[in-house]
């Protein structure tokens, strides 16, 4: 993106959430969104994951502009090489963990048996295949945070998303979900996480900081390891 502002309301009641902000994020990059809170993190992720639009500038997605698509293209991008993981994980309470992964697929357009199979696959490997049929207010924190992480990538998205992803976990539940996206980024995901935490950002290949709406410096930890998913 570049040279994007998000304002908010109109007149003297408007909040400048952006400022002018320029960011490029390489296929495979991890990168890590850090700032006081009100900083404007949580709207550059929205902007980069669609569920917002700039107030101005521009924003090019695997190399092509975003700016004049309509809701439903919008829409199909993000069902299609998005996934999100937010803080409080965001799980319908009525629905199993299984049906709760399976959801993004039946918008999508896949069948119900195939649906299943795929969600399975995907709680198995993250350690939630014994879990399948419980529903979210019988998992731990961190259960309940594998089985979002399932969710998103149901679709199979080149991109991750993440909102303080730790958030409400403790510490050593925290690790466990950090070492699962980092293994997902050695995979080939491209991750932008927002957090507060030094500590879980180390995570991340690069960090920038967001301060009153501007990006203010940026710190390179490594190099990402692969290549899928642009901004």
């Amino acid at each position: 993106m570049a040279g994007v502002s998000k304002v908010y309301g109109f007149g003297d009641a408007s909040t400048i959430a952006l400022d002018d902000v320029s960011l490029e994020v390489d296929k495979g990059e991890f990168l890590a969104v850090m700032g006081p809170s009100g900083s404007g993190k949580s709207t550059l992720l929205n902007l980069i994951g669609l569920l917002d639009t700039p107030s101005q500038g521009s924003y090019m997605l695997d190399g092509k502009p975003v700016a004049g698509r309509g809701n439903s293209a919008r829409a199909k991008i993000r069902r299609e090489q998005i996934g999100f993981i937010f803080q409080s994980f965001n799980l319908l309470n009525k629905m199993t963990v299984i049906d709760n992964v399976a959801l993004p697929l039946m918008y999508s357009g896949v069948g119900h048996v195939e649906r299943l199979e795929r969600a399975s696959t995907i709680l198995k490997k993250l350690g939630m295949g014994e879990r399948e049929y419980y529903f979210p207010n019988q998992l731990s924190g961190g259960q309940t945070q594998r089985a979002a992480i399932a969710r998103a990538l149901a679709n199979n998205p080149s991109i991750i998303l993440a909102d303080e992803p730790t958030g409400n976990l403790d510490s050593k539940t925290g690790k466990k979900i950090m070492d699962t996206l980092k293994d997902l980024n050695e995979q080939g995901n491209t991750i932008v996480m927002v957090t507060h935490d030094p500590v879980i950002a180390k995570y991340a290949s690069r960090t920038v900081h967001v301060v009153d709406g501007k990006i203010e410096e940026t710190g390179v930890q490594a190099k990402p390891k692969n290549k899928k998913g642009e901004k």
